[in-house]
């Protein structure tokens, strides 16, 4: 009787190897990494934003808030400063979904490719149209100087996965976040080389 090893210790009946090859190649794809129950829905946004959508490290004039239930009130995604006419820069490279006016106000929305996110700008005026490819940092609109929430005018910034508001600040790498510098420390254990 033919055997294959699977791994490094187990052998199987050529019988048994086949098949179970096939349901491994068959199902690998349909499974999807969810997060464990008791995790927020953020811990599954990846770190993919090159730039931020407006200046290089804009005030946030109000934060994330989600919602207790999906009809509560709450703030579904950040405000960041920005004066009429600025430049609004998609955050990371994807594909355009939304390009014009939703309730009254201009709304650009990206499709980060790779990913079943997508990001949304508002109050824009659209400076690319609805299929479009673009890279991070491509401006993809202007502020409007009308239509925001804000005391003074901003851009609300939303990320959405499916019907899921999400924090868009979980895109932006430690990096754009300003929160300090990287830190060597020493690895214990290991011994260090005459010098």
């Amino acid at each position: 009787m033919t055997t294959w090893t699977i791994g490094p210790i187990l052998p199987l009946p050529l019988a048994l190897a086949v098949p179970l090859a096939l349901a491994l190649a068959v199902l690998t794809p349909l499974a999807r990494a969810e997060p464990p129950s008791g995790e927020p829905p953020g811990e599954r946004v990846p770190a993919l934003a090159r730039v931020w959508p407006v200046g290089t490290r804009p005030a946030v004039l109000r934060g994330w808030e989600p919602p207790a239930t999906v009809y509560a009130a709450g703030h579904r995604g950040v405000d960041l400063a920005a004066p009429p006419g600025a430049p609004v820069r998609a955050v990371a490279a994807g594909r355009v979904s939304l390009a014009g006016r939703v309730a009254g106000r201009g709304v650009v929305a990206v499709r980060l490719a790779g990913t079943s996110l997508r990001t949304t700008y508002e109050p824009v005026r659209a400076g690319v149209a609805e299929g479009a490819e673009v890279r991070a940092g491509e401006v993809v609109g202007t502020v409007e100087g009308t239509g925001s929430h804000c005391p003074d005018t901003c851009v609300h910034w939303g990320l959405l996965d499916g019907g899921t508001y999400l924090n868009p600040l979980a895109l932006l790498p430690p990096w754009l976040l300003d929160r300090g510098p990287s830190r060597l420390l020493p690895v214990l254990g290991v011994p260090v080389p005459p010098g």
